[in-house]
This record gives C-alpha cells, structure tokens and sequence, in this order.
C-alpha cells in the first residue's frame, strides 16, 4: 500500500484565494484552512446528497463532520424540502409569528424535560445568550460560570480581541467532570454568580469528548441548587442526537433552561431556548430579546418535519445502533495499529485524537487526516466527528478501510517505540 496522491483542489485554491479578497481570511473562524490540513482539504463545497459532499473540482466525500453537526438524516431530504415549500407559499418573513410557532414550541415541550416555556432563535449562539441573560435577570446577578463552547458572544469567545476586559472578567471557566473546582468557584463568587452553564456531554476542543463521570451532572445539579444560581445545560450538539430529550433525557438531570439547535432542523438555521416557566417569564418584563427573523417560519417547518421523521422513523435508534459498532470499530483499529492515538465519544458522535506521546505527535496527526482526505473520507484534526442516518453500511464500511491504510500509513511515515 502506498501513500494516496492529493486530490486535485485547483477551484477550490483559486475560490480562496478571491474570497480572501472579499472578506477577512476568506471565510469565518473554524472554517479556515488551518483548522483542517491546509492544501489537501477542499474549501469550497458545491452540493451534498445523502451522507457524502461534492467540492467545487467534483470530488465525493463521505461526510462525517455533517456540517459540524446539523445534518442529522442526510444533504437534500425531499420530505424536509417539500415541508419548506410548502410553508414558503404561504410567506414566511413577516417578523409577526405565524401558526407554526405555537406548534413547534408545543413540540418541544413535549420532548424536552427542562421545558415549559420556549424562545426561538437561529443559533446556537443566540439562545446561549438568552438563556444567560434570563438567568442575569432572574437572580440580579452577573458572573457566568462555564464549561465548554458556548458561542461567540462577548460572554463567552475565547478570543478575546476586541472583547472588553470588563465583560470578559464576568465569565469564570471551570473544569469539567471536576466538581471540586466547581464548587471552589462557586464560593468564590457566592455573591455575583448568575448561573453555571455546561455542556453535558464535555468536549472541549481538541480534546477527547468526555462522558460525565457518574454522579457528575447529578452533583452539578445540586451545586446549582446549594448556591442558588441557574443551570443551563447547551444541548445544541447534544439535542435531537443523544436522545429526543437531548443528554438531559439520557441522563437523567433536568437543568433550569437548556438550549438546542444544529440536528433540531437538519440543517435550516433553527435554535431554541427552554426552560420552567418560572425562569423563562422573566422576558416578559426584566429582559429583552428580538429579532427581526427569529419568527421566520421555513426553519421552523424543517424543524417540525425533522423531529417528526426522527421519532417515526426512530432514526436515533438507527445511528446508536450503527454508530456504536463504527465506534467500537474504529477504537480496535487504533488500539491494534501502534500508532499513539486515542478514541472517545458515543455513537453519534466520535473523535480520534493523537496522544503528545513524542514531538512529532501534531506531524503525525496531519499526516494520518491528509490520508483520509485524500481517501475521500471527510473527518477534522480538531472536531469530532458525526454519524447521520444517509450514511450507509457500505459508507461506514469504506470509511473503516480509510481509517486503517491511514492508521498503517501514519505508523510507517511517523514510527513510535514505547
């Protein structure tokens, strides 16, 4: 076996090239070329089918980052499309609500534990901040404990260019699966502290996805309880993949509010923020939020007749049946290779990361996903990866076979001696 030859990306460099022209480097954040192995990864997409993308030079990928995670049944669903049309004809963009609303917000608070009062949005990063500034209104608080990726908002970026040191000084960061720390930071802000929001599910980036340790989000709970601040679980990768109720279903832990988005509308540009009403009713009076296209409709009829085919379907059922033997696939493949590399996550969502076992160890990471791009499977250095029903056995199996030559690849151009 030897080495695969890169893929032509000639449209996909030219497009990039202009685009940098057109806009700050091109395209915005995780997208850039870096996050990935820049020169062997496309830029430019032209249309997706099923599990798999097409880039703009006609390569076919098997795609397994799904849009970082909205594409949950597959690209170019036809129920979902003619769901879309459907509610197009009628007009969508009013900025008054339509019918619809009340109907999806019915929906998920039928679904989700944590929810009795509902707040739409479009992204993920839209309902982290209401849900953090309900809580601020709530308790008349300000600081803002997290764990994890919460958006891009002032409160929460990482980044801290053009962030006032001011705002930023109001987010306290704790570790995850550490209740400790937790409770260390809690004393610590005992009187400022609004609420604590975490992913349930840990993945910071980068790292190994962590499943909550057992009695973590149980201790969590009562944490946020014993200091009287509001718990926020973001769900926005979770929901709709781990179960219909999200992790907090799965787990058996009901936040105070929690928000959703990506998987909820396969794609359409849907996110929400919910909660007990106790907490929620706050927009009512003390806080504000609007927008002129939260109540456009096309995203929510992608949602209804995406949760709609989910539960009929039981599509869940499909992806953690046939995720959990990629999984655990994937995690004997390394394991049995000899390459220093690691696999974690659950059965929609699984990561391969490579250990800091010597100082080629980032070389060697960038040489096995230039080998699996170049294979035709789309996976991320830097991101987990996703299962979605479209992707089928003979996919999964392909991609299988592509983690293995790069795996046995990698070993031979980087080799490791315990």
């Amino acid at each position: 076996m030897e080495s695969k030859p890169r893929l032509n990306l000639t449209r996909s460099m030219q497009m990039y090239e202009e685009a940098q022209k057109l806009s700050p480097g091109g395209l915005m954040g995780i997208r850039r070329p870096y996050n990935f192995v820049p020169g062997e990864y496309p830029i430019f997409i032209e249309r997706g089918y099923d599990g798999h993308i097409v880039d703009v030079d006609g390569n076919d990928y098997i795609d397994m980052l799904c849009a970082y995670g909205p594409i949950i049944l597959g690209y170019n669903e036809p129920e979902i499309n003619k769901a879309v049309i459907e509610q197009m004809e009628k007009g969508f963009c009013f900025s008054l609500v339509q019918e619809i609303q009340n109907k999806l917000q019915q929906k998920l608070i039928d679904l989700i534990p944590s929810a009795e009062m509902v707040v739409l949005a479009k992204t993920g990063s839209d309902v982290t901040s209401i849900a953090t500034r309900v809580a601020r209104a709530y308790n008349g608080k300000d600081k803002i404990l997290r764990s994890g990726y919460h958006g891009w908002h002032d409160w929460c970026v990482e980044v801290q260019g053009g962030v006032p040191k001011q705002v930023s000084d109001l987010t306290i960061e704790f570790e995850y699966g550490d209740l400790d720390a937790l409770e260390a930071a809690l004393k610590q802000h005992a009187n400022e502290a609004a609420c604590i929001i975490i992913t349930p599910l840990g993945h910071p980036n980068a790292h190994p996805i962590m499943s909550p340790p057992k009695g973590y989000l149980e201790g969590v709970r009562e944490l946020a309880d014993k200091y009287n601040v509001v718990l926020i679980f973001d769900e926005i990768r979770t929901g709709f993949r781990m179960s219909m109720g999200g992790a907090q279903q799965k787990y058996g832990v009901t936040p105070d509010l929690s928000v959703f988005g990506k998987a909820m509308a396969n794609g359409y540009a849907i996110s929400a923020c919910v909660g007990k009403a106790e907490f929620m009713k706050v927009l009512e009076k003390k806080a504000f939020v609007s927008s002129t296209f939260f109540p456009n409709s096309l995203e929510m009829a992608a949602a209804l007749k995406t949760i709609e085919i989910l539960e009929r379907d039981r599509i869940l059922d499909d992806i953690w049946t046939r995720g959990q033997d990629f999984l655990d696939k994937t995690t004997k493949l390394v394991q049995e290779s000899g390459v220093p590399a690691s696999v974690s996550g659950i059965a929609p969502m699984q990561y391969i990361t490579f250990d800091k076992a010597d100082e080629k160890y980032k070389e060697r990471r960038a040489f096995f996903f230039t080998q699996t791009i170049r294979r035709g499977l789309f996976i991320q250095p830097y991101h987990h990866g996703y299962i979605c029903y479209r992707h089928t056995d003979a996919d999964l199996k392909y991609a299988l076979n592509a983690i293995g030559e790069a795996l046995e690849e990698t070993k031979k151009a980087f080799p490791y001696n315990k």
